[in-house]
């Protein structure tokens, strides 16, 4: 009896942890402008947020880290659906707190060539309130799986934060779809 009365107060006291999720943008606010280094097929490149506006609403997404598991499933899965979003009038941009080396490596391998991933450097991830942080609240440098679509009118239109990738690829391309309505 004693064992199961401490297992029940053992997760109890897990429940009430400060969640690590971040705060995310919330839809309808102006997406704060990103210039950053990256890469598209493995090749470096500058993306710039206002001029990619210009031709269409942005699919925004953050990963932690470049060929994890997670992170490399997610990237395989807007490889497949580029065409779609394409469609969709949409631009796909990955972004990550890793180096220019490692997104020249992950935008050919894990990216397949079909869309840019760029460098999100603390200061976008503060902005974009996308900053993965531990349990205790500290900061692992890494962002949080966050995706955004923003509009031509630079607002946020779309937010899902979840650290499961597989929700993302088709909740984002349903709301860039809806944009076009």
């Amino acid at each position: 009896m004693k064992r199961i009365n401490l297992a029940i107060l053992a997760s109890l006291a897990t429940l009430s942890l400060p969640a690590a999720a971040p705060a995310v943008l919330p839809q309808g606010v102006r997406a704060p402008n990103i210039v950053s280094q990256g890469a598209m097929a493995g090749k470096p490149f500058t993306f710039n947020l206002e001029q990619a506006l210009k031709k269409g609403p942005v699919v925004l997404y953050f990963y932690p880290k470049a060929f994890t598991q997670g992170c490399t499933l997610e990237a395989h899965a807007f490889a497949e659906a580029t065409a779609e979003f394409a469609k969709a009038g949409a631009t796909v941009i990955g972004m990550s707190a890793d180096d220019l080396p490692s997104l020249l490596r992950f935008s050919k391998e894990a990216c397949r060539d079909k869309f840019a991933v760029a460098i999100a450097s603390p200061q976008v991830l503060s902005s974009y309130d996308v900053a993965l942080k531990k349990p205790d609240g500290t900061d692992t440098g890494m962002s949080s799986r966050t995706s955004y679509v923003i509009g031509k009118d630079r607002k946020v239109k779309f937010v899902h934060s979840n650290m499961d990738y597989r929700d993302h690829v088709r909740l984002t391309l349903q709301a860039v779809r809806a944009l076009k309505r």
